[in-house]
């Protein structure tokens, strides 16, 4: 058999477009152009500079480049620093009326005086007040003025007999931090705690001061700075209560300062703290009898009494032991 033949498929032909159109060749911009004087915004007026421009000075920030040298900035700039020159005088006259009603009570000056310590004074006042028993001398030392006539003691700082009110007050607050921290590890803290316990070392000093003043009220004794140094000296048995206080809770495990190691050495540190005010405070209460009126602290007259002298003396012991042995005790105690 013979396949049948068909007849050949016709050639396919792409269809050709009738209305042929041309596509414009892209070229690049034109370089920039400088701008008509009309302005750059086409209007047809001229563009005004800024106030205070300077021709042929280009301003990077526009329009708002010359803001400083704009009247109303500048008036803006005045005020202000008037309303702070005012503000600044306000404060300051405050701060001057405040500390003219503080020097009507302290003296802050000479209050100054006694904060003025090194660390090395620190070092060495804090190995005096507990080991005070071979240290000479006890005089204090004074400065003369280009005169020859005033004098007065030097800063703590030059003068290790000097009282200074730092070791006081970082006493007191060691004092109060120490005692909390013990009724803690106890389990007995309370935040009312700190509260107590300042209230009593203030008092312990306030009722303290008070009497020094009116045996030196009635034993005739005054100078300048008699307050300030009362004040110094009382502070002092802090040391020897903090070092009491934490020999006597490592020993005893924490049972307080009770047992003969607790009391052996609140023993030697009121020894240790009496002598150093008796010391201490003899150029107070006991002053040397000589004509030389240049010292500052010059509070009794050469033609006193040895009875007063006396009086004085037993003044001065009664202080420096019973009165201390009591205060150092409820303060240990507390």
């Amino acid at each position: 058999m013979q396949r049948a033949t068909y007849g050949r498929t016709p050639p396919l032909h792409h269809p050709v477009p009738q209305h042929v159109s041309t596509v414009p060749q892209l070229r690049s911009p034109p370089p920039p152009t400088s701008q008509p004087q009309g302005g750059y915004d086409g209007s047809p007026y001229p563009q005004q500079p800024p106030v205070g421009a300077q021709p042929g000075v280009h301003n990077m920030f526009g329009p708002y480049g010359n803001f400083i040298n704009d009247p109303a900035a500048q008036l803006a700039t005045q005020f202000g620093q008037t309303a702070f020159r005012q503000g600044q005088e306000y404060i300051e006259q405050n701060v001057r009326r405040q500390q003219a009603h503080v020097n009507r009570f302290v003296n802050v000056s000479a209050l100054k005086h006694y904060f003025i310590v090194t660390n090395s004074y620190v070092i060495n006042k804090l190995f005096l007040v507990l080991f005070p028993w071979r240290h000479k001398p006890w005089t204090r030392r004074q400065a003369t003025g280009p005169s020859g006539q005033d004098a007065w003691y030097l800063p703590p700082r030059d003068d290790i007999n000097s009282p200074d009110m730092y070791i006081p007050v970082m006493s007191l607050v060691t004092y109060i931090f120490l005692q909390a921290l013990i009724s803690g590890l106890k389990g007995q803290f309370q935040p009312e705690l700190f509260g107590y316990i300042a209230t009593i070392a203030l008092v312990a000093v306030v009722v303290e001061i008070l009497g020094l003043k009116l045996g030196c009220y009635l034993l005739s004794i005054s100078n300048e700075s008699q307050l300030l140094d009362l004040v110094a000296y009382s502070g002092y048995k802090f040391v020897g209560v903090i070092v009491t206080i934490s020999v006597a809770e490592i020993v005893n495990g924490g049972k307080g300062t009770g047992g003969w190691i607790g009391w052996t050495v609140f023993i030697y540190t009121f020894l240790a703290n009496s002598l150093f005010l008796m010391r201490s405070l003899k150029y107070v209460l006991l002053p040397e009898n000589n004509n030389d009126s240049r010292g500052p602290m010059q509070t009794m007259h050469p033609l006193d009494s040895r009875a007063k002298r006396n009086q004085r003396t037993q003044f001065l012991f009664f202080y420096s032991y019973p009165v201390q042995l009591f205060f150092m005790w409820l303060l240990c105690r507390s």
